[in-house]
């Protein structure tokens, strides 16, 4: 539905003067930075797409060059996007207040692997404040020791100049319970990082309905 269709008090910018930016939902606040969406469709629509494609941090990590392959998204809003995201990252630079991302932000980070119907590895590269750098899917498939190989983790992490790594895999099964295979990958990638000084902070496990973490279950 095109926003000026919407009731005067649902449009995101009236929403946002009458009751502030945090009462706002991601796609309306995405709605106000893109305006207008493509011909036959509306802007929250477009926004809920591009939300969807590119979930949590892909999105703020999105190039032009990737932005620009979704529907919807023309050179000037592409640049706009790309823009803002800089800038947020500029102004934040210097902040020294630790961001510390926990096992049910990784959750909601990961809830484009969700409901795959295969097992996704994901490993969160974390800076010395433990604030994110990167986001990055090392492997899909039955997790065991021999497709998660230490390499596979711990070179992207040297790239990125990671100091604390959280690993996290979806279950397709639903069980929020943690295999053998799991804990054994989980104590052969921490082993790993202690001998290159890469702290293995957290395993997350997650589901559809929730999430499991291993630094909670004191199984670190």
């Amino acid at each position: 539905m095109p926003i000026k269709n919407l009731h005067k008090i649902e449009q995101p910018r009236e929403k946002l003067q009458k009751y502030g930016a945090e009462r706002l939902s991601d796609a309306e606040l995405f709605a106000i930075l893109l305006r207008t969406g493509p011909k036959g469709s509306g802007v929250l629509e477009l926004s809920k797409k591009i939300l969807r494609q590119l979930p949590g941090v892909r999105l703020a990590n999105a190039g032009y060059k990737e932005l620009r392959q979704i529907y919807g998204l023309g050179p000037a809003k592409a640049c706009e996007i790309v823009a803002c995201f800089e800038l947020g990252r500029r102004m934040l630079k210097d902040k020294k207040a630790s961001l510390i991302i926990s096992p049910r932000e990784v959750w909601e980070q990961c809830r484009d692997i969700w409901a795959s119907k295969k097992e996704h590895f994901v490993v969160f590269f974390l800076d010395t404040q433990n604030q994110e750098i990167k986001r990055e899917l090392i492997s899909i498939g039955t997790l065991n020791a021999s497709l998660i190989h230490p390499r596979e983790v711990f070179e992207p992490a040297i790239k990125y100049l990671a100091s604390h790594i959280i690993l996290c895999h979806n279950h397709p099964s639903g069980s929020l319970e943690p295999s053998d295979e799991d804990l054994a990958v989980t104590k052969r990638l921490t082993d790993s990082g202690k001998l290159l000084g890469i702290e293995v902070i957290d395993h997350v496990i997650i589901t559809s309905r929730g999430y499991m973490s291993f630094k909670e279950k004191n199984l670190l």
